[in-house]
């Protein structure tokens, strides 16, 4: 069963643009073609103008978790990281039938 992932990522003052780029470029680095990866979009927060929010789908969570597990690893999420005022949020979800 697939899961959704809902990641808040709060910049530091002024820096939203400026980490939606790197976010972007880093899921065309890292995301196409995955394991397990089925895409992302992301929004900006309209009452805050440093939050994204990144809304992605993934077949498992065993997949993401790997994913995530190997980027900490090499250091993938670095850029990301000195943009960020706060460490991000991340809720995994699913459909309940």
């Amino acid at each position: 069963m697939s899961i959704t992932v809902i990641v808040e990522f709060q910049a530091k003052p002024g820096k939203r643009a400026e980490l939606l780029r790197v976010l972007q470029d880093l899921i065309e680095k890292h995301g196409a073609g995955l394991p397990g990866y089925l895409g992302s979009v992301r929004y900006e927060a309209i009452d805050n103008p440093d939050v994204l929010v990144e809304i992605a789908e993934w077949e498992s969570v065993e997949k993401r978790k790997a994913h995530i597990d190997k980027a900490m690893a090499t250091g993938v999420f670095a850029p990301l990281t000195e943009l960020m005022g706060a460490p991000f949020r991340a809720t995994v979800i699913r459909q309940v039938y």
